[in-house]
């Protein structure tokens, strides 16, 4: 995965390119826009340096689960990602 952001995070920050809400149910309900539920699963498209004595263990092209409220919502070339601290990532898939 090539990251041509112009942004990159600071210490122990992690950019992550949300997964798609789900469109349908497993039974194939349609699910609208006003009742998806946020992705709690994402890519990893940008990572800081980490803080002195603490490396990251995350890395770039990483598919990771993350707390449903994490992280802060910004836009970056019309795409939305997600800025969050490596501590609020629960687990690597």
């Amino acid at each position: 995965m090539s990251n041509n952001l112009s942004i990159k995070p600071l210490a122990d920050r992690v950019l992550i390119q949300p997964a798609p809400a789900e469109e349908k149910t497993a039974s194939g309900i349609i699910i609208p826009d006003t009742a998806k539920e946020k992705p709690q699963r994402g890519s990893v498209v940008a990572i800081g340096t980490g803080k002195k004595d603490e490396p990251l263990t995350v890395k770039v092209g990483d598919t990771v689960l993350y707390g449903k409220y994490s992280g802060t919502e910004i836009t970056i070339d019309g795409k939305e990602y997600l800025m969050m601290r490596e501590a609020d990532i629960f687990a690597v898939l």
